[in-house]
């Protein structure tokens, strides 16, 4: 395991089975229903693969362990990365996902009221427009 500094975030770095990953998954994580059920489709998806999980999120300093302890028992290689800006992590998934050429982004979608659905969260739709790459949005 290591531990760097980038951009003002911690990102740590594990690969419990010291082999490389075939392809990398690109998550989006909050504590709510939404952030969890893109976690849990994320390791999923990563275990199936063979694929490396970089982990984006907007936990707060207490909550990271958490976060670490689930993904250390998941098994999977992966990395966690704080998002720089909390409201705003899509620039954050974009970015990474480009850079690693992730295979996939995962992204969380919250329940919309009827005129809600007229419109997306604009994180979502931002990732779901902007991404280079394919789009899972999964429901909580």
């Amino acid at each position: 395991m290591s531990d760097t500094r980038t951009a003002g975030a911690v990102q740590t770095v594990v690969d419990p089975a010291g082999s490389p990953a075939t392809s990398t998954i690109v998550v989006g994580y909050s504590s709510k229903p939404e952030g969890r059920a893109a976690l849990t489709r994320a390791l999923s998806e990563a275990e199936l693969r063979h694929s490396h999980l970089i982990v984006i999120h907007t936990l707060e300093d207490g909550e990271v362990a958490d976060l670490q302890h689930e993904l250390v028992v998941s098994g999977v290689s992966y990395e966690v990365q704080s998002a720089a800006d909390e409201f705003d992590p899509a620039e954050d998934l974009i970015t990474v996902a480009d850079r690693t050429r992730a295979e996939f982004i995962v992204i969380g979608l919250r329940k919309r009221s009827p005129v809600g659905k007229l419109l997306l969260g604009s994180n979502a739709q931002r990732v779901l427009l902007d991404a280079a790459c394919p789009v899972l949005a999964v429901k909580a």
